[in-house]
């Protein structure tokens, strides 16, 4: 196909926007977005660009002291009835415009626009973010390329509306299994009844309190809750298992070590099953790119309620946050859309912080 990424449409946030995401791009089919991204950014003589797989780096290499990453993933979810992008006045309909393809909008507007940042950039459009994470370009990078990743500071374009969401929570999930003994159910007390057992399981649930963690002024709020059960043999069939699949999001200042025990004393005397676990980061604002990138947004932080990529970055020693236009609420909704006004603000933003004095 015509690459659509014109110079016209490179030099304008909003229209680089709807032509990202007008790019069919759903997770495993990134080659035809990556194609060409990576058309535009090798005929960029400021930058160096290579790719791996479905992933796009591009750097500069200008000798500055300190190195940043703008980093953006180039898949979306499965559309619902919401492709290809329209338009209803200010704002920008269609999969893929908050989660996140106008982040990857401002990213790749200012690689091709910006040639003397004040910091040398590393560009990353990376493939398969929304599933499993063994195809994260990422994960795949961290193999693979380890020096394409390595910088004093990350941004994360994923959607935050506008402000900083530093840091990211951790997310353990595990199975929670009760044990019974089969019987007729005509004769049920010749049996036990598993799911009758993991009544006390939902019980701990509804009575579990939260924290509320506060770090470096981002209140980070920890949750654990059951999002899946599943027991019974047949309808006449007491059952003898019942599995509560529970996920727990948990602050930054655990490590999945001490997330795993917590969850082990909230079910004491139950069988659990780690099933999936990854750690969250800090807020990560000490370091100078990060406090001066906080100045060029103009406000106060607050923590990511979720997982992201950041902790990528974090677990190699690198400070990483969340900013991008799109509303976090929206992202995977059928009605998905993104503020006009917040893809200009959020490139200004961007623009300011990395621009030469």
């Amino acid at each position: 196909m015509q690459n659509p990424l014109t110079p016209e449409v490179l030099a304008d946030p909003v229209a680089l926007t709807r032509a990202l995401v007008d790019i069919e791009s759903v997770s495993l089919n990134e080659k035809a977005i990556a194609d060409c991204v990576e058309e535009v950014l090798r005929a960029v003589p400021h930058l160096t660009t290579h790719r791996y797989a479905n992933t796009v780096m591009a750097r500069t290499d200008l000798g500055r002291a300190q190195r940043v990453v703008l980093a953006g993933h180039l898949d979306t979810v499965p559309h619902n009835d919401n492709w290809p992008s329209t338009m209803r006045g200010d704002l920008m309909y269609g999969c893929g415009t908050s989660d996140m393809k106008s982040g990857v909008a401002f990213a790749l507007h200012l690689a091709v626009t910006l040639p003397d940042p004040r910091y040398d950039v590393t560009y990353l459009f990376y493939e398969a973010e929304e599933i499993e994470s063994r195809y994260n370009g990422l994960t795949l990078l961290a193999d693979a390329h380890p020096d394409w990743l390595t910088a004093d500071f990350a941004v994360l374009l994923e959607p935050t509306y506008g402000i900083v969401e530093a840091g990211c929570q951790g997310v353990l999930r595990a199975t929670v299994t009760t044990t019974g003994a089969r019987a007729h159910a005509a004769r049920s007390w010749h049996g036990v009844n598993a799911v009758h057992a993991a009544g006390e399981v939902l019980r701990r649930l509804t009575a579990y309190e939260a924290r509320r963690v506060t770090i470096d002024g981002c209140e980070y709020r920890e949750g654990l809750n059951a999002v899946g059960i599943h027991g019974g043999v047949a309808g006449n069939v007491i059952p003898d298992r019942c599995d509560v699949e529970v996920n727990f999001r948990y602050a930054p200042d655990r490590d999945p070590a001490a997330a795993e025990a917590h969850v082990r004393e909230v079910f004491a005397g139950f069988d659990l099953v780690v099933t999936d676990s990854a750690p969250g980061a800090a807020p990560g604002l000490d370091a100078p790119p990060a406090r001066e990138f906080l100045a060029a947004v103009g406000a106060a932080p607050i923590g990511k309620l979720g997982w992201t990529d950041v902790a990528r970055f974090a677990a190699m020693g690198v400070p990483a946050l969340n900013f991008g236009p799109g509303d976090p609420n929206l992202a995977h909704h059928r009605d998905e859309h993104v503020e006009l006004t917040k893809i200009r603000d959020g490139a200004a933003t961007l623009h300011r912080w990395l621009a030469p004095a």
